[in-house]
């Protein structure tokens, strides 16, 4: 299923960060809003999911202070996404 290419935050998330490029991240508020302006909020745990699958695939990479996680199940706190280094 996470692999359907009309998921709307799998789509927001490549999208957004091939458009930011290598060395730059978009925070999940932005793929969020990009599903649903007026309620971001209730897409937040949704990104986060997506962002988890697309990171262990090597899509994209979870940063938090920085750095890349490593581990994309049990990380905490705020987080950004890119582009794999």
């Amino acid at each position: 299923m996470s692999e359907d290419p009309k998921n709307p935050v799998r789509e927001a998330i490549l999208t957004l960060t091939a458009a930011k490029g290598a060395g730059r991240t978009i925070a999940p508020e932005d793929a969020a809003k990009a599903i649903s302006p007026e309620h971001f909020v209730r897409v937040l745990k949704d990104v986060r999911g997506e962002a988890v699958r697309l990171h262990k695939a090597g899509l994209i990479t979870i940063y938090r202070k920085g750095k890349p996680v490593e581990d994309p199940e049990t990380f905490k706190g705020v987080y950004r996404l890119g582009l794999p280094v």
